[in-house]
């Protein structure tokens, strides 16, 4: 099997729970793409400063690259960018079905302040919205967040299963 899942969204959508509660439904690994960044890139964000394109550009590399080498294999990436998201595509090895989690800056917002041990400071919330490009639907299965996880996961299952991108 060649499955290659981009579970993707802004900081705090949950692309990790997601991520993870699809590697259990499926039997597929998850990579978390919060452990492929540098140490650098984690204290910049840790700081309040947001990533650059240049800063991006290795860590998509290196998601492409697992992807390349992994499959079957979902993993968390928040492919804010089209060009992003074309990058991962050009180095995955293989087909990319993308899923993106959306959800207003209002829910993303009171989920990222009730988690605890993650970097990423809510000050990056209005930064992480004004570099999405949402992605359309010939790229990618939209999936609204403002739900359970159990039901956000079921609805991404439905999709992928309906052949959706």
């Amino acid at each position: 099997m060649s499955l290659r899942v981009v579970i993707m969204g802004v900081a705090g959508c949950g692309k990790s729970s997601v991520g993870e509660g699809l590697s259990e439904r499926l039997g597929v690994p998850y990579r978390d793409g919060d452990d492929l960044h540098t140490p650098e890139a984690v204290e910049k964000m840790r700081a309040g400063v947001p990533l650059t394109d240049a800063d991006r550009w290795p860590w998509l590399d290196r998601v492409a690259g697992v992807l390349a080498s992994g499959a079957p294999v979902i993993v968390g990436c928040s492919a804010l960018k089209r060009v992003y998201r074309d990058r991962i595509r050009q180095g995955a090895g293989g087909p990319v079905r993308l899923v993106h989690l959306a959800g207003s800056r209002e829910v993303i917002a009171a989920r990222m302040a009730a988690r605890t041990g993650h970097y990423m400071p809510t000050s990056l919330l209005d930064s992480q919205f004004a570099a999405l490009e949402a992605p359309g639907p010939d790229e990618a299965v939209t999936v609204d967040i403002d739900q359970s996880l159990a039901a956000i996961v079921e609805a991404v299952l439905a999709k992928l299963d309906g052949g959706e991108p």
